[in-house]
């Protein structure tokens, strides 16, 4: 049994009278002070964590200067407070141990579109992919292209000044903020943008925060602008922190106090909206893929790709597309990236053309591939071969490939991972090569492993060395490989951050700006007196003997290390997430974790929820116990009576407030749909459903189960026996008082109906026969090629029988004599919720039977695909070998290597596909085999893009979860339904079926069903 654990960190008395003050003077936001709320803040997309004291998540401004005005006063003056976005950055810079204040749950809305004048107004914590998808129908987008846009959001990238693919031509964020709005330290709304003459003298004159600001500005502008001009690198990827550079124009007598805003971390003010300019979106793009035979190769080569005037160069080494090619995301690019025969890939150059003038377009690229061939024929440049692509989806499928890359570095097998540190230095372009085969040679001598991408075009590679920071002295190694980095960085007239900010680096800006340091400082001052705002990030305030955050700051490993070895290597999918948080995506089509998108919430993610257990893995280690011993005893130990007094003890306690921070993990791993989609979509593969089912079997161990979880659990077993008699158990579930009294009850709701007629019933008039395994035996090799064997699932056998009966018609039409296999459980109701130890019963008693069956060398077909997965996923990491080496193929995949007859003349009336998120995920390549399918059937088949369905198995039967399930139906397959023909809408799980039919009323076919009219 384990263990009641009652650490929950520290909220101070201060934060927590702060937090019921707020509340009382009317702030309308959002208050966490859970623990796993502000585990889920401690992290972001670097090696460090940090606790906050509490979590904060404003609606809007007034909500933010209400907070901040409240904290002047005296008895709170000791409490800081941190801005937070999307939380991508890669070294920390929004992470504190003080208040965090999360503005991207409720200041995410577009505010203003003007695409007459060029600009648009959004809240911070607008996302950059849901900022375009507003602007595409206008013709623009927003320019600056970062490889977490379904997930940045503008005040994190105006706080970063992110820049990204196609800086040269776009610039950074700083380059197109026209004016922002800002909440400072006291409480105080400011409006900022260009100004001079009356208007800046009326600022200069003010006497309050906001005067102050500009009159120290307005100085330090001015009067060192040649030590400005002197001391700062001309890179086009040069962050400072605040940008003195460009704060001052001295022939206009301009100040933008918006230029120092950009890249300040937070450090200066609470940046709530901001007005943006706008590109017009390119008619024409074009990407060269161009191959090399070493990644040294590409680097040299990218200036000579720079001067054909492409929009961007982004290099991938062999050590990225080799991660890339073991990643679901290598099926969508293989075609546009192929292998050259005979000759090995270790470098890639991606060249961008993007033009509004088709003529001036195809000039550039045609003249880049004379010149590629050029020095093909003369064996130069190490190019082994190139591609071109001009279709736009494909550039785009080119792109997520490269964007997955800083994910796909954490997928590395073993316990070092490449880790960010170093990733973003900045270097003149012509420099590049040489700085990075010192780098190489320094990164060599500490033997580490390592990949690297980047922007060759403006200097800027990201390289990740491989550490393992579980172990201390990897640990000291990270803060050496920074010095040395740092120094090489000088020695080529670069810096260290390039591109992705200071956060814990912010120790080694003293040394970077000399005497422009106190300025730095005295901005700071200027804007946060106190050093409240982000507090150790960029710079402190003049005078102030505050310390800067150091390299050596908290890091994740710290509190891994604490978990025994054997354990972390039993839980590599939660303990192997880099933060990366590709599960945040904007993206409703995106079948990536639908719990996350409803809620906002990001303990509800595959990320919060990886956190929330290695937390909870690392308190078990401290208290002495093992959660390995008690799996194995579980899986073989009877139930004694003890352990039910027990149970119902520590039930009673939880039902009387007492703390146990398993319920906290328990209450996020409740909210997870158990779609798996995380296991093949995050670059990571942190796999939520596994360590899920384990955490619910041990945490049963000490609380007793509701009875909701048997009836789920164990449906396999009794539904049969209701199919029975389906009238009388229907009569009875459509009963409206049972209904209540079922959701009252038990918390189920919209019990599913049994079929009418029943499958037997349904199949008296076909030639479908009923296993028998002597008959098959005695049929000779050419008998057999013409028998499938029908594998039944509870779900289309039970409650959707006329699916049973369609595929036996299709399999008879198409000339085979299906056999219906007796039905066998399959257990995937007893994995999702925790019974591991009846699981693996169910599963090595069916993969036995569908062992003996698969030695008759008969195709077996199931109909749902998450129960036919579950047999090659759950059952192999429930039995091992043990499985055998059986498979159930879905029906598309049986339809491929089928003999079918010829094809009819080609139907243009199209079909639309909804495919299941499982499905899509865990099998890329199905969408694909369903269209080739259809073509051979004489049919058109369109993939329709969407995401999860919000039924995902037993979730939307669960009330609790009801209105997270329909708006997870809203999100994505509400919209293409409402516009498509219902009649021509193929679903191809029974959970989805079944959530349209409730949504919608609407009994939405199969796509084997609309087949079986084709033939």
């Amino acid at each position: 049994m384990i263990p009641r654990l009652d650490y929950q960190g520290s909220v101070s008395p201060l934060t927590l009278a702060f937090l019921d003050a707020l509340i009382e003077k009317g702030f309308r936001g959002d208050v966490d002070k859970s623990y796993a709320g502000r585990l889920a803040m401690a992290t972001d997309n670097s090696v460090y964590q940090v606790t906050p004291q509490a979590v904060i998540f404003p609606r809007d401004a007034d909500d933010i200067s209400l907070m901040l005005s409240l904290g002047q006063e005296p008895r709170y003056r000791e409490l800081t407070f941190s801005p937070r976005g999307g939380g991508t950055g890669t070294n920390g810079q929004s992470l504190s141990a003080g208040i965090i204040v999360d503005l991207s749950r409720h200041m995410n809305r577009v505010l203003e579109i003007n695409p007459e004048q060029g600009w648009v107004r959004v809240q911070a914590g607008v996302i950059k992919d849901q900022l375009n998808a507003a602007l595409k129908p206008h013709g623009f987008f927003f320019s600056p292209d970062l490889s977490t846009s379904n997930r940045a959001t503008i005040g994190g990238m105006v706080n970063t000044d992110a820049s990204g693919q196609g800086s040269l031509v776009y610039g950074k964020t700083s380059d197109h903020v026209l004016g922002l709005k800002t909440v400072l330290e006291n409480g105080e709304i400011i409006a900022t943008e260009p100004l001079k003459g009356e208007r800046l003298a009326d600022k200069l004159a003010l006497e309050n925060r906001e005067g102050e600001i500009y009159r120290s500005l307005y100085r330090i502008g001015k009067e060192r602008r040649a030590d400005i001009e002197a001391t700062f690198p001309k890179l086009n990827r040069f962050l400072t922190g605040y940008d003195l550079k460009h704060l001052y124009d001295p022939a206009e007598d301009a100040l933008d106090v918006s230029r120092v805003l950009c890249g300040s971390e937070g450090s200066l003010g609470f940046i709530v909206e901001a007005r943006l300019n706008i590109t017009a979106i390119p008619r024409y793009r074009t990407l060269v893929n161009v191959k090399y035979d070493s990644f040294p190769s590409a680097l040299r080569n990218a200036p000579f790709m720079v001067q054909a005037q492409a929009l961007s160069v982004e290099t991938v080494d062999s050590k990225v597309l080799n991660l890339a090619k073991a990643d679901i995301i290598w099926h969508s690019v293989r075609s546009l990236i192929e292998e050259v025969p005979g000759k090995r890939m270790d470098g890639l150059n991606i060249v961008e053309f993007a033009d509004l003038d088709e003529a001036e377009h195809q000039a550039k690229v045609t003249e880049l591939c004379r010149r590629i061939d050029e020095l093909m024929a003369r064996g130069e440049a190490g190019i082994i071969g190139y591609q071109v692509c001009d279709h736009l989806p494909s550039i785009e499928t080119v792109y997520a490939m490269r964007k997955k890359s800083v994910g796909l570095l954490g997928n590395a097998a073993g316990r070092k991972k490449p880790v960010a540190f170093t990733e973003d230095t900045a270097v003149p372009p012509e420099s590049l090569a040489d700085f990075i085969m010192e780098f190489r040679a320094l990164l060599d001598e500490h033997g580490l492993d390592y990949g690297m991408f980047g922007h060759v075009d403006a200097g800027v590679l990201h390289v990740r060395p491989a550490l393992d920071l579980c172990d201390p002295e990897q640990e000291v190694m990270l803060r050496r490989i920074s010095d040395k980095v740092v120094a090489l960085t000088a020695k080529y007239g670069g810096l260290m951050w390039g591109e992705h900010g200071k956060g814990f680096r912010s120790e080694y800006s003293p040394a970077f700006f000399g005497d422009l340091w106190e300025e730095l400082q005295r901005v700071k001052g200027a804007f946060d007196p106190d050093n409240r705002l982000n507090p150790g990030k960029i710079c402190m305030p003049y005078g102030s003997d505050a310390e800067l955050v150091s390299v050596d700051g908290p890091k994740r490993g710290k509190y891994d290390r604490q978990i025994p070895l054997a354990v972390r290597t039993s839980y590599t999918q939660a303990l192997d997430c880099n933060g990366n948080g590709l599960c945040f995506t904007f993206e409703t089509d995106s079948p990536m974790c639908p719990s996350v998108k409803i809620s906002r919430d990001r303990r509800h993610s595959p990320k919060g929820r990886a956190g929330l257990m290695r937390e909870w893995l690392r308190q078990l280690a401290l208290q002495g116990f093992d959660p390995l011993a008690e799996e194995v005893a579980l899986q073989t130990g009877g139930v004694r009576f003890k352990q039910i007094v027990d149970k119902v003890r520590n039930t009673w306690a939880r039902s009387r407030g007492q703390y146990d921070f398993s319920h906290e993990v328990m209450e996020a791993m409740e909210g997870c749909l158990a779609c798996k989609a995380c296991t093949s979509q995050c670059p990571i593969k942190v796999d939520v459903p596994t360590f899920r089912s384990r955490f619910m079997q041990l945490y049963h161990s000490r609380y007793l189960r509701s009875p909701k979880d048997y009836i789920i659990g164990t449906s396999e077993g009794y539904t049969p026996w209701l199919a029975k008699a389906p009238r009388m158990v229907n009569f009875f579930l459509e009963k409206e008082w049972l209904q209540k009294a079922t959701e009252k009850t038990v918390g189920l709701v919209h019990l599913p109906l049994l079929s009418v007629p029943t499958l037997a019933e349904e199949l008296k008039e076909s030639r479908a026969r009923y296993f028998d395994l002597p008959s098959l035996e005695r049929m000779s090799a050419e008998q057999r090629a013409k028998v499938v064997l029908i594998v039944q699932d509870p779900f289309t056998s039970y409650y959707d029988a006329p699916v049973v009966r369609d595929l036996v018609r299709l399999c008879e039409r198409l000339g085979y004599q299906p056999y219906l296999l007796p039905f066998k459980p399959n257990g995937k109701p007893q994995h999702v919720k925790g019974f591991l130890r009846g699981f693996a019963r169910t599963a090595a008693t069916t993969a036995q039977f569908l062992n003996q069956i698969a030695r008759l060398g008969v195709p077996l077909i199931g109909a749902d695909p998450a129960m036919v997965l579950c047999y090659r996923d759950e059952y192999v990491k429930a039995l091992g070998e043990a499985r055998g080496d059986f498979k159930v193929l879905q029906v598309q995949e049986w339809l491929l290597q089928a003999e079918l007859p010829e094809a009819r003349e080609c139907d243009e009336t199209p079909w639309y596909l909804f495919g299941h998120c499982t499905e899509k995920t865990a099998l890329p390549t199905s969408t694909g085999d369903w269209k080739k399918v259809f073509e051979r059937f004489g049919a058109r088949l369109e993939p329709v893009s969407v995401g999860c369905c919000g039924m995902a198995g037993t979730y939307g039967h669960d009330a609790r979860n009801l209105e997270n399930s329909r708006g997870i139906y809203s999100l994505s397959w509400a919209e293409p339904l409402s516009r498509l023909s219902m009649d021509r809408c193929l679903v191809t799980g029974y959970s989805c079926r079944s959530q349209v039919n409730h949504m919608e009323g609407e009994q939405l076919k199969h796509p084997l069903q609309a087949l079986l009219e084709r033939v």
